[in-house]
């Protein structure tokens, strides 16, 4: 279970590492986003990952930003945004086929669900053989 520690701003003396009683430790949800109020958190987790495999799959093949930008279809400043992590303004289907365009092969399953419950939204990053 993880665990989120806020304060008072300026009520925390770090010099001297002393307790500081405006400390309030609150139980996380396991989902960043969720716990920022983001409307749909899972979506955005799920950005996240993508992004994160974007930028590895840019890193290994030793690409520069303009030529990632070329195979993926944009310019060279919005790779850049997403190699410092920013998903904003790309749906999951753009970022899917950016992944596509790096040589990812993408697989979408669809399961029944309980009719009542919202469905869940996944990502599992295989390996290349």
């Amino acid at each position: 279970m993880a665990y989120h520690l806020a304060h008072s701003a300026g009520s925390a003396d770090i010099a001297t590492g002393a307790a500081n009683t405006d400390d309030v430790a609150t139980c996380s949800s396991g989902n960043v986003y969720a716990d920022l109020g983001f409307e749909d958190p899972t979506e955005e987790s799920l950005k996240a990952d993508l992004v994160i495999g974007i930028i590895d799959e840019i890193e290994r093949r030793g690409l520069s930003q303009t030529a990632a930008a070329r195979l993926m279809g944009v310019s060279q400043p919005d790779v850049s945004k997403l190699l410092r992590g920013r998903t904003g303004g790309y749906s999951l289907e753009r970022l899917l086929g950016f992944t596509r365009a790096l040589g990812g092969d993408v697989e979408i399953t669809v399961r029944r669900n309980e009719p009542k419950q919202r469905g869940k939204l996944k990502l599992r990053v295989l390996e290349p053989v």
